[in-house]
């Protein structure tokens, strides 16, 4: 038997609330965020889709594209809910075509590369429920760059009629096959303004990154967050304030930059400084009792 033929879906109803603009309008090298990434996903599956709200449908950067709105009879609330997230584009997708497997991608991984894409596809498994990336960073599965079979219909209702509204931890429980990238820095997203200078910067005119490898030691309640004491970060942030973005981002750090120190090189170091290569940085907290 032949398996189900892949669609694509670029998730674009997301409020971008940490960026504080959207995020699918960001302009990498000439191109909207969204552009980018819709081109990206036709070079390797057709027909893609645009995933968004009700409320985004006539918003110039998602109009003229064809869409999947959100359903929300699907998480049984008459209206048009915020909470349903990235997990309700998708069921909407595969109620709208329930015979085809989605290329889900976010739109907002401004690194992604055709050998990504191709890397996937390749090692797609259309038995189990899902083929994703495992985060270089901690191991979970990438839920949003991901190929969803047509099996996974029913199980994410019933994981979201429980409560449920992150597809990463119904990945971590599911049937699904994880693998490694090849490109470390291709799921990296931008979710901040910060963060977004620093891919905007580094993206070129022809849409190239460089990265480099920085040393990160975590001390106190920090370690307790990260749950762990030291990483190598490999990362396009060019400053302290961009790397510590980024890794609170990652890792949910509640301690803001004014109530921290940053030495970098066993040397405190000012926020802006620009980084080099294997440089070593220690994001310091308050010293408890004073």
């Amino acid at each position: 038997m032949r398996p189900p033929p892949v669609y694509g879906l670029v998730l674009a109803g997301g409020a971008s609330s940490r960026m504080r603009r959207d995020k699918a309008a960001l302009v990498y090298a000439g191109a909207t965020q969204l552009e980018r990434v819709y081109a990206l996903l036709r070079r390797h599956v057709n027909p893609v889709f645009v995933s968004a709200r009700a409320a985004q449908a006539d918003e110039p950067t998602r109009a003229g594209k064809p869409l999947i709105l959100d359903d929300p009879a699907l998480t049984g609330v008459e209206r048009e809910p915020c909470a349903g997230g990235p997990i309700l584009g998708l069921r909407s997708a595969l109620a709208r075509f329930p015979n085809v497997a989605w290329f889900v991608l976010a739109c907002d991984l401004p690194f992604l590369d055709d050998a990504a894409l191709a890397q996937l596809l390749a090692a797609r498994d259309p038995v189990r429920v899902a083929t994703a990336f495992r985060s270089v960073h901690d191991g979970l599965p990438e839920p949003l760059c991901a190929i969803w079979e047509p099996a996974a219909a029913p199980l994410l209702a019933a994981h979201q009629a429980a409560g449920n509204n992150c597809p990463r931890k119904f990945l971590i429980r599911a049937d699904a096959l994880l693998i490694d990238p090849a490109n470390r820095r291709a799921l990296d997203n931008v979710n901040t303004p910060e963060e977004y200078a620093q891919a905007q910067q580094l993206l070129g005119a022809n849409g190239d990154a460089h990265t480099m490898q920085l040393k990160i030691h975590y001390y106190a309640m920090m370690r307790e967050q990260a749950g762990r004491s030291e990483e190598t970060l490999e990362t396009v942030a060019t400053t302290p304030a961009a790397v510590y973005a980024q890794l609170q981002a990652r890792y949910g750090f509640t301690l803001g930059r004014d109530q921290l120190k940053v030495a970098v090189n066993s040397e405190f170091s000012d926020w802006t400084r620009t980084l080099r290569p294997d440089d070593a940085l220690v994001f310091i907290p308050p010293v408890a009792g004073g």
